[in-house]
């Protein structure tokens, strides 16, 4: 097998229009394409829905259907709002407080920044309640061959007991 990148990755909208204008003018992603369809091709259900893509700088796109047939889109109750977020990347502290700034500005809560040691993050949800999360790398050489060294002990590790390990605590601890 030999999987190279991130091609798309695609949520649900509750609208189409207002999804674009939020990624295009909000976050200053293109606008790259869209399909639009009343049969799913994959298998062959009705269910007509638009499919729109945002185009990122390394050729990758975040998609998104809207399918106004289906009933309301819900969130996963058993699931910490959290968990499930997407993480945009952006290359420096500056465009991350400048984003923050530009959040805020249109009323968007903002959550952050956060310090995670191998990043900086904010965090807010987009029209349709998907959590975002823009992140600046803030990793160095030594620490990701800290976390790549400690990852598999770790795994193992929770896997038998279900609890936090302590292999990279040195990431939170300030």
């Amino acid at each position: 097998m030999d999987i190279k990148s991130l091609h798309h990755v695609a949520y649900r909208c509750k609208d189409a229009k207002e999804t674009t204008e939020f990624y295009t003018r909000v976050l200053g992603l293109e606008y790259a394409m869209a399909l639009a369809e009343d049969r799913v091709p994959s298998t062959g259900e009705h269910s007509p829905y638009m499919h729109i893509f945002f185009r990122m700088d390394d050729g990758s796109y975040v998609a998104f259907f809207e399918i106004p047939e289906s009933p309301p889109m819900g969130r996963d109750e058993n699931t910490p709002q959290w968990v499930q977020h997407l993480a945009l990347r952006v290359p420096d502290e500056k465009t991350l407080m400048a984003y923050k700034k530009k959040l805020q500005s249109l009323g968007i809560e903002v959550v952050g920044p956060t310090d995670h040691t191998i990043c900086k993050s904010i965090y807010f949800f987009d029209p349709n309640g998907h959590r975002l999360e823009l992140t600046v790398d803030t990793t160095s050489a030594e620490m990701k061959r800290k976390l790549s060294s400690a990852s598999k002990p770790m795994l193992e590790e929770w896997s038998r007991t279900k609890k936090a390990p302590h292999h990279a605590d040195w990431v939170h601890k300030k």
